[in-house]
């Protein structure tokens, strides 16, 4: 008798053929087990709450603020609980920056990190030289006023600009002996301003790209050469992917330090209402293996989780050293929090960036509005 397993993850190469990749193989190793997976927008992924997707599917590809909520819901499974201590200590030793412990929310590992990104530069080798490209913010200041700069700026990813700059210049982000300010003042309206800066310098197309639309954009375009942050898409620099190959590189300096990107990157879960346990944690710890890692999920268009494919040689030849030439960025990556209510402040807060960043105003006014919406996202 057949077993049919379902997965949700999200609808770019990167998150969808990788894992349809390992699952047929997993599937082929283990006659009568099959797993079918469905996709989702990546606004979707980034927004749609998890426990009504874990009431329909047994495999849940997640952002790692999640977590919290999870611990405290019920909605996925305690992977500390079914997974071997070996593999689970292989898993931490071998993490990309914080990516691992990112799911664990006071020792509730909620999923797996199967996938890793933060924040890297990247630009169009065919149109700059590695000497031209842009190491410092004001340079990028000086480069954009020649329209050659773009970067995703919908709300989500002006937000995690906004933690980036904060984070990089000294500001004490979502500080518990300060509940009621999400950062100072005094850092985060110099932020504000620089992000003014950046965005009145750039083409006004940059408020419509999200992190894929970007990297299509700077795959095609005539004029756009450069981007100076944006969550790093492996495929675009592999040969025959987009029209033209991307080259990425470590994420750029802000004030003397390199930029602080937030931590992103999926994870794999299992929903608590899965029925065939067992049969979901041995696919949980094929796919995190780090042979699978650095071969198979690769190869499938995968941006591996596990270390070992960072610095697999393979892995490097075939993406213009993608992971060697990006690692350092996501190795200091920031961690959002993980508090239960934190995700209504993160689907609500880049708006009000968004609003000040593209329009202007005045920064008090935008930070009164953060710093409320910060409040009562904690009483959640």
């Amino acid at each position: 008798m057949s077993t049919t397993l379902k997965g949700i993850t999200w609808n770019h190469s990167r998150g969808f053929t990788s894992i349809v990749g390992v699952a047929q193989r997993f599937s082929e190793l283990n006659p009568g087990i099959d797993i079918v997976w469905e996709k989702r927008s990546l606004s979707e992924f980034e927004s749609k709450p998890i426990q009504m997707l874990a009431q329909d599917y047994d495999f849940l590809v997640i952002d790692h603020p999640w977590a919290g909520f999870a611990a405290k819901h019920n909605v996925l499974l305690p992977l500390n609980s079914y997974l071997p201590a070996g593999f689970l200590a292989d898993q931490a030793e071998n993490s990309v920056g914080k990516s691992h412990v990112s799911y664990n929310f006071n020792g509730f590992q909620a999923a797996l990190a199967i996938d890793a990104a933060s924040p890297v530069s990247v630009y169009r080798p065919d149109k700059m030289d590695a000497s031209q490209v842009p190491h410092d913010f004001e340079d990028v200041i000086e480069l954009a006023k020649t329209g050659a700069v773009i970067y995703a700026a919908t709300p989500m990813y002006l937000l995690m600009d906004f933690y980036a700059m904060c984070a990089t210049s000294g500001g004490a982000l979502f500080d518990e002996s300060d509940p009621e300010h999400v950062v100072d003042a005094a850092h985060s309206q110099a932020v504000l301003e620089d992000m003014r800066r950046l965005a009145t310098s750039c083409p006004s197309d940059v408020f419509s790209y999200n992190t894929i639309d970007l990297h299509e954009a700077l795959a095609t375009s005539d004029t756009a050469t450069y981007c100076p942050f944006v969550y790093g898409y492996v495929n675009y620099s592999r040969r025959g992917y987009a029209q033209h190959v991307l080259k990425a590189g470590n994420i750029i300096d802000y004030h003397g330090h390199m930029l602080q990107g937030v931590l992103g990157g999926t994870g794999l879960a299992i929903s608590s209402q899965c029925k065939h346990i067992d049969e979901a944690v041995a696919f949980a710890q094929y796919a995190l293996s780090p042979e699978i890692q650095r071969t198979l999920y690769c190869d499938c268009g995968g941006q591996p989780g596990h270390r070992a494919a960072w610095f697999d040689e393979e892995c490097n030849r075939a993406t213009l050293n993608f992971y060697k030439d990006t690692l350092e960025s996501l190795d200091h990556a920031y961690l959002r929090p993980r508090y239960s209510g934190y995700l209504t402040f993160q689907d609500n807060a880049g708006v009000i960036i968004r609003d000040y960043v593209q329009s202007g105003g005045e920064v008090a006014v935008t930070l009164k509005k953060l710093n409320e919406l910060y409040v009562s996202s904690r009483e959640q």
